[in-house]
């Protein structure tokens, strides 16, 4: 192999380079054979180059060539000439030249290929996982990689400029459960004794601020085993940030510098700043989620003020019970919508808990279809008030606050993507912030955090937040790009006695949270500073970018749907040494009788 090394690369020769003799290495793209001439393409990871063994070539070349089957790797030396006039291919960065093959070595051949690799046709994604190391090789997934390679050289490079270390945090830790369930690794030399894999750096983070670290950050692999479901990974990637003696303000300042230059750096998109903010209440008010997308409006209004008015008993009803309706209007959908489609929408409305969709359809003379028949002496009042033009299609939605609108907001996702509003093209960032610092457990009717229990509340409801947790904010922000969640952070709890108070609003005992976090709140006795900071969801955030469906297809090795690698098939079992070492066994479920 030594002596066919190569000298360049398969997207490097120019017109400039004819008459050098050079040697390619790569795979076989394609391989032609035109009346005894071989005509292959040579590919590596820079591009392709037209290789040509030609009739005068030597019969032991020629057999070779002819040889070659897609995915071959070899090596090519010959003499770059420029291609005959009318042959030049302006699509191929190498189009102009071709290298006349004086010498041909197969490094090593490849079996009967599952998949073509040069096909635009992808196949299923199981297969994809399986043989990774050829879909890797599609010029997709190399773009990909790239762009994945890009960002995160942008952004080191932006908050390394900004003050920034990168430190690494352990990835052996003790087990703090939140949410979803930890990972847990056994300790071989500690016997009974257990780590486990980080839900991502937060205590060790804010722990680096108490150590007078001042900005933190960390490209942060995160393990969280959770039920297989949408498109989630057991092993994700973060952005990590923190800094110290920082407002809200700081951490949003800092990442929208972020973002505008790995766009930019990558993309060479103009991301413009600083990005919108809307309340946790705005959101779901006006768009049903908390993660709205702002590529397309259709803001909900309130249908409440025509009610009233109408002999429509069901959303009399409503608001008598003291419920809500709202109104969305669908520019000029009237006539793309029939009953049949509006049933879908109405099917996406009921998935979320609601009872129906109520809608009618603007037309010349004032209303019709669905429920227009109880609001004919008020249409133009309607019209006016919701600003619909004839051809609009009005939706309608009655029922308990929280099931108005998160159904609504379920059914404005699907007609975004329906009438072609989402172009993956566009980029709108905002923020959603002032999110309830606890939540309601309905079953137990416990409270709960909305996010986690290191949050710190706004400070007008510090005084006086145990009298009714669910009226109180937190410092809490949330990036949303295109109607993703891309990054979640807050303020942080400094000081012990907030974050007590915080762990008895919860539930959470005083010895069960000196047993999980008494190093933090002992470091936080210790003259601990205020702070604040955020996580980037890293592989979304490049899914986006790459205007991609799945955070899947932007991973080198995902997991599939559930958590299993179809390529080294991991999960797998262990050897029963393995486990003996460990003072480990597995203990099989007894099978049910069956009467």
């Amino acid at each position: 192999m030594e002596k066919n090394r190569r000298t360049v690369n398969c997207g490097q020769l120019t017109i400039g380079d004819v008459g050098k003799t050079v040697t390619l290495n790569g795979w076989i793209h394609r391989n032609r054979d035109h009346g005894g001439v071989h005509f292959i393409n040579l590919r590596d990871r820079y591009g392709i180059t037209q290789v040509v063994i030609d009739e005068e070539a030597s019969e032991d070349l020629r057999n070779t060539a002819s040889e070659l089957k897609m995915e071959f790797c070899v090596a090519a030396v010959g003499t770059v000439r420029a291609r005959p006039e009318g042959m030049v291919n302006e699509d191929m960065a190498t189009g102009e030249v071709e290298l006349a093959v004086s010498e041909l070595e197969v490094l090593n051949s490849c079996l009967p290929l599952p998949f073509m690799v040069d096909s635009e046709d992808e196949p299923n994604e199981n297969l994809r996982l399986k043989y990774r190391y050829l879909h890797l090789r599609t010029q997709g997934m190399q773009d990909r990689i790239k762009m994945r390679h890009d960002a995160t050289w942008a952004v080191r490079n932006y908050l390394t400029d900004k003050g920034f270390w990168e430190v690494e945090t352990p990835t052996l830790i003790k087990s703090t459960p939140e949410g979803a369930r930890d990972y847990l690794v056994p300790s071989r030399v500690n016997p009974g004794r257990f780590y486990a894999l980080p839900q991502s750096p937060q205590l060790y983070k804010q722990i680096l601020m108490a150590g007078g670290t001042d900005r933190y950050y960390q490209i942060a692999r995160c393990y969280r085993d959770e039920d297989a479901r949408g498109d989630r990974q057991p092993e994700f990637t973060q952005i990590d940030l923190e800094m110290s003696f920082a407002s809200r303000d700081d951490v949003l300042e800092t990442v929208e510098g972020m973002m505008v230059k790995t766009f930019k750096d990558v993309l060479d998109v103009d991301v413009p700043t600083p990005f919108p903010r809307l309340s946790w209440q705005e959101a779901m008010e006006n768009y049903g989620s908390d993660k709205p997308d702002l590529r397309f409006n259709m803001k909900f209004q309130d249908f409440a003020p025509f009610v009233s008015g109408s002999e429509f008993g069901v959303f009399k009803s409503v608001l008598e019970s003291g419920g809500t309706v709202k109104a969305m209007v669908v520019p000029a959908a009237a006539e793309v919508y029939s009953r049949k489609k509006i049933s879908e929408l109405e099917d996406v409305a009921k998935s979320r808990g609601a009872r129906g969709l109520a809608w009618m359809k603007v037309t010349a003379e004032g209303l019709d279809g669905g429920v227009s028949k109880f609001y004919t002496e008020q249409a133009a009042a309607i019209k006016n008030n919701l600003d619909a033009k004839e051809g609009d299609l009005i939706l309608l939605m009655g029922s308990d606050w929280k099931t108005a609108v998160t159904s609504l907001g379920a059914v404005r996702v699907k007609l975004g993507a329906d009438l072609g509003l989402t172009k993956p093209e566009e980029f709108k960032f905002c923020w959603v912030i002032d999110f309830p610092l606890f939540e309601k457990n309905e079953e137990t009717g416990n409270w709960e955090p909305a996010h986690h229990m290191f949050s710190m509340p706004q400070e007008r409801f510090l005084d006086t937040m145990e009298e009714n947790p669910g009226e109180v904010l937190g410092d809490l922000y949330d990036m949303v790009l295109n109607g993703n969640e891309l990054a979640s952070g807050s303020v942080r709890i400094h000081d012990p006695a907030i974050q007590s108070r915080v762990f008895d609003i919860v539930g959470f005992p005083k010895k069960e949270a000196e047993e999980r976090f008494g190093f933090l709140l002992e470091a936080f006795r210790y003259g601990a500073p205020p702070h604040a900071g955020l996580a980037v969801g890293f592989d979304r955030m490049v899914m986006v970018m790459a205007q991609m469906n799945t955070i899947r297809d932007v991973i080198a090795f995902p997991k599939n749907t559930q958590g299993i690698s179809p390529m080294d098939n991991s999960p797998s079992p262990v050897d029963a040494d393995q486990l003996a070492d460990l003072k480990l066994a597995i203990i099989e479920e007894k099978q049910e009788d069956k009467a």
